[in-house]
């Protein structure tokens, strides 16, 4: 494991991994971009922290992966610095974030978005649709997201799986928090939703949400999809959700169907003194740059 202190003092940005000398852009397979924004946050703020508790704790993973039984990091990973924060409000911060990840994607590279709160995600989903036409958006998340408008804006971190709709097919799965408009709209949308009941309940759930999804692919996963007991660190931790089994199985599933084209993990909000939720963070994203790049 490499000392982030020590990384810190060589360089001022610290990179994914805690890879020192890091990968070029130009050689690079996925870009990790951070986002540290959370201004529509509305009941615990805190996860324009999550980006650099992330890279933070990913300094401190081993890079060996057990279970690929590889080192994932030679086929490339990149650190960008951080975006600048948009303060004029969420329709201007999602468009920086498409413009960022639109350059990133005429690259031919993979973009990893940290975040921040779930608004972004639909900045880099129109920068990927834009070059992946026949894109489809797989959710892993506790809440539906579905609302049109919330607080007087549409792009609201409550709204962004309702603006995803409009673009392409999506898919949700650990769903179980959602606001009566959002049950009154969701059996008559396009959207496949998977509550976390289903997987607990469905012995073949991960196989029967893959037949949802085919080609090109983007995926965003709230971490809030996770049960509290072990993602305790997000906005509104809400019970009963899945657990890192669970979601490693949709993972590695996916992975072999699918061509991603790009993800994000968001609202990651740090407690402090409490590590463990920032590495199992750090170590998903590490983990599924391993499953996109073998035959898992």
């Amino acid at each position: 494991m490499l000392d982030a202190s020590i990384l810190k003092n060589k360089d001022e940005k610290m990179n994914f991994g805690g890879l020192y000398p890091e990968c070029s852009l130009s050689k690079a397979q996925f870009v990790v971009v951070s986002v540290p924004y959370d201004l529509t946050s509305t009941y615990q703020p805190g996860s324009r922290r999550g980006p650099a508790a992330i890279i933070e704790a990913s300094t401190n993973m081993e890079l060996y992966d057990e279970e690929l039984r590889k080192e994932t990091y030679p086929v490339g990973i990149h650190t960008m610095p951080p975006l600048e924060v948009e303060a004029r409000g969420p329709k201007y911060m999602i468009g920086a974030v498409r413009k960022k990840i639109d350059r990133i994607v005429a690259l031919d590279k993979i973009p990893v978005m940290l975040g921040g709160e779930h608004s972004i995600t639909l900045g880099a989903v129109e920068a990927v649709f834009k070059r992946y036409p026949k894109l489809t958006v797989l959710q892993l998340d506790a809440h539906a997201d579905l609302r049109d408008s919330y607080q007087g804006t549409p792009y609201n971190h409550a709204c962004v799986a309702r603006r995803i709709t409009e673009i392409c097919p999506l898919v949700q799965v650990g769903i179980r928090s959602m606001s009566k408009e959002e049950g009154e709209f969701l059996p008559h949308s396009s959207v496949k939703s998977y509550s976390a009941d289903n997987v607990f309940e469905n012995k073949n759930w991960a196989e029967t949400v893959c037949k949802d999804l085919r080609g090109d692919l983007y995926i965003t996963i709230d971490l809030d999809v996770f049960d509290p007991s072990i993602m305790p660190s997000t906005g509104t931790p809400e019970p009963g959700g899945i657990f890192w089994r669970d979601a490693l199985k949709l993972l590695r599933l996916v992975s072999r169907k699918c061509h991603i084209r790009g993800f994000d993990v968001v609202e990651l909000a740090p407690i402090p003194g409490m590590i463990a939720p920032d590495f199992m963070a750090a170590k998903l994203i590490y983990r599924l740059m391993g499953y996109m790049t073998s035959q898992v």
